[in-house]
């Protein structure tokens, strides 16, 4: 097995600042504590310029950035944000795993075939992250412990071979270990400072005065021992939401931190092989109603670039009477969307799809009952053979008997001159009768015999003779 590590080191910074574009400007940072003692747990490039670092009291940050931010640390948060990354990370592989508080490990054994080898794997693992909004480091090993350890140093090059991973090691140090401080400080004290010197130390005296635990953690790291991984489920539904940094009200602004959640829900649809036709957006104010609203699409998809597309178009449409703190996404309804192989050629499926996505662009710019579908239905009689429908929805089959495109509302009553039915000239018929008769169950019983005629320029139209009563003739459809 080949173990991906994907460590977030400023994931309890990144859950508050991945909703701004770019990098910050403005000094950030996480407070961790309460009142006097509260101390910087992490802080952004910005406020270490000013000279603030992990470990400051929060008091004499703010002395020394008076524009400083300070977030307090929410570890639930960080739990959820790491969910979510698990959940997106399954596009890449079926094995995820967490590893609390700020990683995850993906087995990619099976997968480096499939993303065109370990550097593109790798460049593709990062490149997403980073659009999420987190700097995400990689380690590569053997073993999870191993990858773990290397994701952690300053320079983790992949490791894939089980000989080689000590010697990748040796030269690390403890810290990389997660210990706790008292150990940590105890193999100090004899003078420990890397991997391989406490690799080197005899196992028995190892065991005797640190005991099995830490031998035993030694021994997975190196693959001398097994070390499972308890696999992540993801959930049955999509729900993430994201706080803003200020309060807004700007429809661009809104879209930043709403694309990174589509991301999210991308990788989450991806790892299951499935697409969506309903998002449920939440946009929350303070102390006022949230703005909800469901963006559907004609058929299933997990694309976010088109997501985000008819998101901006809706947002245009609607009304934000307040300016919004937080942004909801929740999709609960998902099915299974089948790989399609890409074809040699061009084939009539692709023009299907960029039509559905047009039709979908055009329903969020000027509303869903602007733009709808037509479905066939099962009954004989043409006025009630077809029905509205949401576009992509399919229904019976249509008729083998040629139908014109443009059916009148009402049947218009045509002359008869000289045994002829006539329309601003006589009209020949050309082909038919197709007789029609049905509807004696609903009320709306007919008896007709259709037939396709032309006037004297040429003109086709769709007439039909009742065979019930004056037997008259009537105009029912133009032909194209």
């Amino acid at each position: 097995m080949l173990w991906l590590c994907l460590h977030v080191p400023q994931l309890s910074l990144e859950v508050f600042s991945r909703s701004r574009p770019g990098d910050l400007s403005a000094p950030l940072a996480v407070g961790a504590g309460n009142g006097a003692r509260q101390a910087v747990y992490a802080c952004n490039t910005s406020a270490m310029a000013a000279g603030i670092h992990p470990g400051m009291k929060t008091a004499s940050a703010l002395a020394l950035a008076g524009n400083l931010q300070v977030c307090e640390r929410d570890e639930d948060a960080e739990r959820r944000a790491l969910e979510a990354l698990a959940a997106w990370a399954m596009q890449f592989t079926s094995q995820v795993s967490l590893q609390p508080p700020d990683a995850l490990l993906l087995e990619i054994g099976g997968s480096l075939r499939l993303f065109g080898g370990m550097e593109a794997l790798l460049r593709r693992v990062r490149r997403c992250a980073f659009a999420l909004g987190y700097h995400a480091a990689c380690g590569v090993a053997p073993t999870p412990l191993g990858a773990c350890i290397l994701a952690r140093s300053a320079n983790p090059a992949p490791i894939t071979r089980m000989s080689e991973l000590g010697n990748a090691l040796r030269g690390l140090p403890l810290d990389l270990l997660a210990l706790d401080d008292d150990t940590l400080e105890s193999l100090r004290g004899l003078g420990l400072r890397t991997l391989g010197e406490l690799i080197d130390l005899p196992r028995s005296g190892f065991a005797r005065r640190f005991g099995p635990a830490l031998l035993d953690r030694l021994d997975r790291i190196l693959g001398r021992r097994a070390d499972p991984q308890s696999p992540f489920r993801p959930p049955e539904r999509f729900e993430h939401r994201l706080p803003l940094p200020a309060e807004t009200a700007d429809r661009e602004a809104l879209l930043f931190p709403a694309k990174r959640l589509l991301l999210e829900l991308g990788g989450y649809l991806l790892g299951r092989q499935a697409g969506t036709r309903q998002l449920h957006w939440s946009f929350d104010h303070h102390r006022h109603p949230a703005t909800r609203f469901t963006l559907g699409l004609a058929t299933l998809s997990r694309d976010p670039r088109h997501i985000h597309l008819l998101l901006r178009e809706h947002l245009t449409r609607i009304s934000l009477e307040h300016p919004v703190v937080e942004i909801g996404l929740e999709v609960t309804g998902v099915a299974a969307l089948t790989p399609r192989n890409l074809p040699l050629y061009d084939e009539p499926d692709a023009t299907r799809a960029d039509g559905l996505a047009l039709v979908e662009l055009l329903r969020a710019r000027l509303g869903e009952d602007a733009v709808r579908g037509v479905l066939c239905r099962s009954d004989h009689r043409p006025e009630r053979a077809w029905a509205c429908a949401r576009p992509g929805m399919t229904g019976a089959l249509p008729p083998h008997a040629p139908r014109p495109l443009w059916l009148l509302d009402e049947p218009k009553t045509l002359e008869l001159r000289s045994g002829r039915p006539w329309l601003h000239s006589p009209l020949r018929l050309e082909s038919g009768p197709e007789r029609i008769e049905s509807g004696w169950w609903d009320g709306g019983d007919v008896a007709r015999d259709y037939y396709i005629a032309h006037d004297a320029e040429q003109a086709r139209y769709w007439v039909f003779r009742e065979r019930r009563g004056a037997c008259g003739w009537f105009l029912h459809g133009l032909f194209a």
